[in-house]
């Protein structure tokens, strides 16, 4: 009996350091993991993405096409005054910002076909009265999609102004262990709409990227203004009627 005594206490006395060495490394291993992920926010403290909407989202100018669609009846060859006036907008437009030729795609096989064949003498006449070059014009063929009405598609490139997509959420927004909510960065859609509405509305998407060039003053009126402050004048502009704009004598 003592001896299996003494064998129990032996092996007890045997197990407790090596039981107290176990939690330890257990511990530690814990305390390293958190370690290396600190660690790793820490080398990694420069987000991976920029935070400013501007450089994350950025407006980039690419070469798009425009294309204006004319409808033709199938018992109708002209155009009316409200294409008209539409193809003529369009060749206006070429003139201030297309980079090509005008490329026409007329409807090939369809009931109006030959609606549409005469309706694009009256458009090429509108363009090259507008300015664009007879050889800057290409007319091609196309068979649209039977449940399609066959329209007359009138395109030119130029360039526009482009930002997105939007509408993203590779991450979650809500409360998470995600190292962008500890500090408070903004999320990946931030912004977006901002830069795309920005591209979509500016006129020519050259300003983007630089200021256009100053045109000269007005001589005379910086002349007279001058004079009169010299003169120690108003300078200003003023009406010569007191009473222009007013409605009624109501009140007076």
């Amino acid at each position: 009996m003592r001896t299996i005594r003494t064998l129990i206490a032996e092996g007890r006395g045997r197990a407790g350091p090596a039981m107290r060495a176990a939690i330890v490394a257990g511990f530690a291993v814990l305390v390293c993991g958190c370690n290396t992920d600190q660690q790793i926010a820490g080398v990694a403290a420069a987000p991976d993405v920029p935070t400013d909407y501007r450089m994350r989202h950025p407006i980039t100018i690419k070469e798009s096409d425009r294309t204006l669609d004319v409808f033709i009846g199938s018992n109708r060859g002209a155009l009316s005054p409200a294409q008209r006036a539409d193809v003529l907008a369009f060749a206006q437009s070429w003139r201030r910002e297309a980079t090509g030729g005008v490329i026409v795609d007329l409807p090939v096989g369809t009931s109006n076909e030959h609606a549409a064949a005469e309706a694009m003498r009256e458009i090429r006449s509108i363009l090259a009265a507008s300015g664009v070059p007879p050889h800057g014009i290409v007319v091609r063929g196309y068979h649209p999609p039977e449940s399609n009405l066959a329209t007359i598609r009138i395109t030119y490139p130029r360039f526009a102004a482009q930002a997105g997509p939007c509408g993203l959420w590779p991450e979650d927004v809500g409360a998470s262990f995600n190292r962008d909510y500890f500090e408070n960065q903004p999320p990946w859609n931030f912004g977006c709409a901002q830069q795309h509405n920005l591209a979509v509305m500016v006129d020519n998407p050259a300003d983007l990227v630089e200021p256009r060039g100053e045109t000269p003053a007005y001589t005379a009126r910086r002349t007279i203004v001058l004079d009169q402050y010299r003169q120690g004048k108003d300078p200003s502009t003023q009406s010569q009627s007191t009473s222009t704009g007013k409605i009624a004598n109501v009140g007076q």
